[in-house]
């Protein structure tokens, strides 16, 4: 009986969290989710790309959320991502700055030579590149969520290594994330109220896997300290 109690108890814990997860990720990508709501992508990406870091914080806030559920050490969900959000909301909006300038970059040159003759090998290149960007970067904020006080150039160092060495949950998380960017063109509501926190979650799961060699020492990788 008891343990089917603490059964039926952990699962309506994974659901509340799950639901004040998207309530605050909506919350802390506010700025971001009214925009996307509101302007055609196309037309308006130079906003997207202003934006966009804002929403790495409301993030690495989640993430807390997650390790915190998942190690049994969270102290309210709120406190939690409230202070999550504070320690990383500097070196996470950088980050996420850094990168996006990166990918918005990588995105001109590939519009640039889109249909030239150079584009037959510069292309593939690109695509590489952006790939293994949007790969560190997302480990960063898992990162950063988890140490929020390292060094951006250690967290560089290091998700970059581990980004291509763990390339099979690189690819994973980032087949997840654009799962939920379809699903959130297609169907708003239920991303951001339903399916937004489940995914992280697996997002989060390979990401803090990926990252074990360099958030848990000792071990050969860098460390992110």
């Amino acid at each position: 009986m008891r343990s089917r109690h603490n059964t039926i108890s952990a699962v309506f814990d994974g659901v509340w969290l799950a639901l004040v997860s998207n309530l605050l990720l909506v919350a802390g990508c506010l700025p971001l989710v009214v925009l996307a709501l509101t302007t055609e992508a196309a037309r308006a990406w130079p906003l997207y790309a202003l934006v966009a870091p804002t929403c790495a914080p409301a993030l690495c806030g989640v993430f807390a959320l997650m390790s915190a559920y998942s190690d049994g050490t969270g102290t309210g969900v709120l406190r939690t991502f409230g202070r999550a959000w504070r320690a990383s909301a500097r070196p996470a909006t950088c980050w996420a700055a850094v990168a996006t300038a990166i990918l918005v970059v990588l995105g001109v040159d590939a519009y640039a030579v889109w249909g030239h003759r150079a584009g037959a090998l510069t292309l593939p290149i690109l695509a590489v590149l952006t790939v293994l960007t949007a790969a560190t970067g997302l480990l960063g904020l898992v990162a950063i969520a988890a140490r929020p006080a390292a060094r951006l150039r250690d967290v560089a160092r290091a998700c970059g290594y581990l980004a291509v060495r763990r390339w099979y949950l690189s690819a994973a998380s980032l087949l997840v994330l654009a799962l939920l960017t379809q699903l959130f063109v297609a169907r708003p509501a239920i991303a951001l109220g339903v399916a937004a926190a489940p995914l992280l979650y697996v997002v989060w799961a390979n990401s803090r896997f990926s990252l074990r060699p360099a958030l848990d020492p000792p071990t050969t990788a860098p460390q992110i300290t």
